[in-house]
């Protein structure tokens, strides 16, 4: 793997550690903002973030890994502000998140999320794309009670990157109806619909922390290569993942048809092995398990797998290569590298 050298520290934090105190930063502002939602909107919202069961009981259950924050409040350390001031920024990109999780399950059928039901499956459909629109809007809530000088700038950025992910999901999900999807626009829909929010979280990061033009550019720069690299990570677990460590059923991916980064690759690779994946990618009927692993299997023969993963190590490099160029101290830069690659070598 090429990697652009940063200089390293001893007083930099594990990245897992880093992904419990982010989580644990905003948490309860998370809590605050899920308060002032409506009751049965509220109660879905709990449910998600395994905060209680379906009948809101407490329970401590997986409210996923806080990536996404934890970007925003290394930006603005990076920046040199206090990481608490970026706080808001910093729940209003989870809310977002969530959002478009709860309606990606509902749009996928995904039955399975952190290791529990999907909302939708326990709720309905409508009452989870209800909660999902409220946690878009609570976001914009959040950001501009916030008092930040640059809330304004903030929120912006975060519509600019909230429409360019439902680009990228719309884009998606119209792939599924379509035999023929060429590389490019795959590269595309995944840069918009993960990089994009990703980006978005690096750059409202340096926006809280008082980063410069330069800084804010290149903090989102880094978010955005990230993001993709980590798409190419989320698409071949999707394939190949754990389900123990993915929270989803082996193969999900590959029985809804998804045209993710290393399928399209497979197809459209004029091999034997991309040809025949063609062929039980348009046939009607649900993939057996015998078909599901033979998929795979030609997926791999295609070079889809060889290629996603070193798009993975490639864009890595990339968002390091602006890392280095913003700057910034280098414990906070060690920080976010190793938050980078623990994201991006999640057992491929």
């Amino acid at each position: 793997m090429t990697t652009i050298d940063l200089p390293a520290t001893a007083g930099a934090r594990p990245a897992r550690e880093v992904l419990s105190w982010s989580r644990a930063a905003i948490d309860p502002a998370l809590r605050e903002a899920a308060d002032r939602l409506p009751g049965s909107m509220r109660h879905i919202t709990g449910y998600h973030y395994g905060w209680w069961d379906e009948h809101g009981a407490r329970i401590d259950s997986d409210g996923g890994k806080a990536i996404r924050p934890a970007l925003v409040l290394l930006a603005a350390k990076a920046c040199g502000a206090d990481p608490a001031l970026a706080v808001p920024a910093a729940a209003a990109v989870e809310l977002v998140h969530d959002f478009s999780l709860l309606h990606d399950d509902v749009m996928d059928g995904d039955l399975t999320r952190r290791h529990r039901r999907t909302a939708w499956s326990v709720f309905g459909t409508g009452p989870a794309i209800l909660a999902g629109d409220a946690l878009l809007t609570l976001a914009y809530d959040v950001l501009a009670a916030s008092g930040h000088p640059n809330a304004q700038r903030a929120m912006q950025a975060l519509s600019m990157a909230v429409l360019r992910l439902l680009e990228g999901q719309s884009a998606d999900v119209a792939f599924e109806d379509r035999d023929e999807v060429a590389l490019a626009e795959c590269v595309e829909m995944a840069r918009g619909k993960t990089g994009a929010l990703l980006g978005a979280a690096c750059g409202l990061g340096a926006l809280f922390g008082g980063g410069s033009a330069e800084q804010v550019e290149r903090f989102t720069a880094f978010g955005e290569n990230f993001g993709l690299a980590f798409q190419h990570v989320d698409d071949l677990l999707g394939i190949w993942g754990d389900s123990a460590v993915t929270g989803k059923p082996i193969y999900s991916d590959l029985q809804n048809r998804k045209k993710s980064l290393p399928v399209v690759a497979a197809l459209t690779s004029g091999t034997a092995a991309g040809n025949e994946l063609g062929k039980l990618y348009q046939q009607e009927q649900s993939l057996s398990d015998v078909q599901l692993v033979r998929a795979a299997e030609l997926i791999d023969l295609a070079g889809g797998r060889t290629w996603s993963q070193a798009q993975g190590d490639s864009l890595l490099a990339a968002a390091l290569a602006h890392l280095a160029a913003a700057n910034s101290g280098p414990q906070v830069t060690a920080e976010l590298r190793a938050l980078a690659e623990l994201a991006t070598h999640r057992d491929r």
